[in-house]
């Protein structure tokens, strides 16, 4: 996932069992072949499948009705509908459940309890059960799940209960939408809306498009990938897109040496309004970026690309593209087995989340499509918004994965409260990458890290020991002892020497100061949720005018809630549309004052050495120095 609008809370990282993927052919996802009737299973002693059949016939309800086909077992059976997925938030799905009802397979009414807010029991299910129930869903984005009359967006663990007993049992799941539509998922097809996957955890690791989109075919390096669009046609150029697609693709298998799939979907939705986020799928991606976003070019990015198209789709798509390889398969262990229940507590979110970040800005590198004063610039931002926290000197990057699950509550994303393992994350990949380097006397770099631990966790079908699983594979290939580096950056709250590592490189870290716009408040919104005020500045025109902590922002300028804060200069009256906690709406308006705030450049050293060029050029590609260009 991706922190692509950073007050939306982040993505999570899961459901897919990594031992499952482990175990996999190389020819990914060909299908297992099954027998058809229950004797034939039985004899074969292959459990029987769970079948989902889900209709999409009230989309203008934005209402699912959902048959469970539950095979024979146990009397009792359990069935639940997990509590969170795509982001490390409990967001408690079974609120959406309307009702729920079971009956056997001849026809006669079973009794049905409920044991927990998520969780269902039926009675005399020896011979199976048909479990029928309808969902409410209309959550926009790749973190959610939606279906209106244009079209339907599943994540499919939001809507899709399971039986406790049959969770690794194969899955079938057949779609009954409205004609014209059709289906997009990564999962194998038995027919044009039916699809099917090893267990439950392929299953909802699987988004669903379904709808009247766009599909574009192309190979690369040997991977098969299709590109789903869902947008208005002239919002988008997709052989621009396209073409980037093949750069990433082709630039992130290289530096991993590795294709672990024989096909990949990109899902693409692009809305006119505020939209932006990425969640990442072991063999799929579904990005959201609004049309406005992706229309902006450069949007005054320094050192992107000249060619025309997206910086920000650009980035996130290379950051869910590495995915598949770091959270998807290298795995941590702390997330095995998934539970689906309740929280599942981590402390490699900086490394899973954050060093993707890191590869995401190699991989723009080496497909051409950022140059090194884009890259310099970009690393200057992460360690500007790093320092301006305050809670930097409190939270380590431990601390801020394990502390994940308080992102949905608004005090919490407050600077003096927490940072972001995104960005503290990004910033020690890029440092450790420097470091590597430095100990192997370049011979080895944050590429040979991720390869490392690509063959002996993710190809040994092994999870990593959070950060000492990364110490682990830092130190097989820099053979040296780096346990000073993780005690203090990783899970201690030490300041990161910045120029101690950017010298090896021939740069350093300038501060200075900038005059940035202060409305006298901040806010944010959770996931898709609406903005809301965080705290007023004491003493501000915000205040003067009546500004309260807990009003929802329903406009500013006159539109919803997007980018518009980011648009705002001193001395510009802000108009806000609010609603207080109490429901009340009303209209406030102030001019915008200013704030000098730190910032950071990244730059040259007055003097650069051809040693330190050579390792930057080999940083800047990604790889370590060849033997005759390392300096020592």
């Amino acid at each position: 996932m991706t922190r692509s609008v950073r007050l939306v809370c982040t993505a999570l990282v899961l459901y897919v069992s990594a031992v499952s993927l482990a175990a996999q052919s190389v020819e990914a996802g060909t299908p297992v072949s099954a027998p058809q009737s229950s004797r034939t299973y039985e004899e074969a002693g292959i459990p029987r499948p769970v079948h989902y059949t889900v209709s999409l016939f009230r989309p203008e309800q934005h209402l699912l009705h959902i048959t469970l086909q539950v095979p024979p077992g146990a009397p009792q059976q359990d069935l639940q509908l997990p509590v969170w997925n795509a982001l490390y938030q409990v967001r408690n799905f079974s609120q959406y459940v309307n009702w729920l009802r079971a009956r056997t397979p001849s026809g006669r009414v079973m009794d049905v309890g409920k044991l927990d807010k998520s969780r269902w029991r039926i009675s005399g299910a020896e011979n199976g059960a048909l479990v029928d129930y309808e969902i409410y869903a209309d959550s926009a984005g790749p973190f959610g799940a939606q279906l209106n009359s244009h079209h339907a967006f599943l994540n499919l663990a939001q809507v899709l209960m399971y039986p406790v007993d049959d969770r690794s049992h194969r899955m079938i799941i057949t779609f009954e939408m409205p004609d014209g539509w059709h289906v997009a998922t990564p999962l194998e097809s038995d027919s044009s809306n039916s699809f099917h996957a090893d267990n439950y955890d392929r299953l909802v690791d699987s988004p669903v498009e379904i709808g009247e989109f766009v599909e574009q075919d192309f190979d690369e390096a040997g991977g098969h990938y299709s590109v789903i669009i869902d947008a208005e046609p002239s919002d988008y150029d997709r052989e621009k897109i396209v073409g980037d697609l093949h750069k990433i693709v082709a630039a992130a298998t290289s530096w991993m040496n590795d294709r672990p799939f024989d096909s990949y979907m990109f899902l693409y939705h692009f809305p006119r309004g505020p939209a932006g986020g990425g969640m990442e799928h072991a063999y799929s991606t579904a990005i959201d970026l609004s049309a406005e976003a992706l229309k902006s070019g450069s949007g005054g990015i320094t050192g992107v690309a000249s060619t025309a198209g997206s910086p920000a789709l650009r980035a996130v798509t290379a950051h869910e593209f590495f995915h598949l390889w770091n959270v998807k398969r290298i795995r941590p262990q702390t997330l095995e087995p998934v539970d689906y229940s309740k929280e599942n507590y981590t402390r490699a979110l900086w490394f899973s989340e954050g060093v993707t970040s890191t590869a995401e800005g190699i991989i723009q590198l080496r497909a051409g499509l950022l140059d090194d004063r884009g890259y310099f610039a970009r690393l200057g931002d992460e360690i500007t918004e790093l320092e301006r926290r305050p809670a930097h000197l409190t939270q380590s990057a431990e601390e801020s994965s394990l502390d994940a699950w308080l992102e949905g509550d608004a005090y919490y994303r407050r600077p003096e409260r927490s940072i972001s393992y995104y960005n503290k994350g990004e910033l020690l990949g890029t440092m450790l990458d420097l470091e590597v380097r430095e100990a192997s006397h370049g011979r080895s770099s944050l590429r040979e890290v991720f390869q490392w631990m690509n063959r002996n966790y993710a190809k040994q079908g092994r999870f990593f020991k959070d950060s000492d699983g990364v110490r682990e594979a830092v130190e097989a290939v820099s053979h040296a002892d780096l346990g000073w580096f993780f005690a203090k950056y990783a899970a201690g709250t030490e300041e990161l020497p910045w120029n101690d590592f950017l010298r090896t490189v021939g740069l350093r870290v300038v501060e200075g100061g900038m005059i940035v716009p202060d409305p006298g408040f901040t806010a944010s919104r959770n996931f898709d949720g609406p903005m809301t005020v965080e705290a007023v500045t004491p003493g501000s025109e915000a205040e003067r005018a009546g500004l309260h902590v807990g009003d929802t922002i329903l406009e500013i300028q006159g539109k919803t809630p997007g980018t518009e804060m980011a648009r705002l200069s001193p001395g510009e009256m802000i108009k806000l549309k609010l609603r207080s906690r109490r429901g009340a709406e009303r209209e406030l308006g102030w001019k915008v004052g200013s704030r000098e705030e730190k910032s950071y450049e990244v730059r040259d050293l007055e003097s650069v050495t051809a040693e330190q060029s050579a390792r930057r050029a080999a940083w800047l590609k990604g790889e370590a120095q060849m033997a005759g260009d390392s300096d020592r």
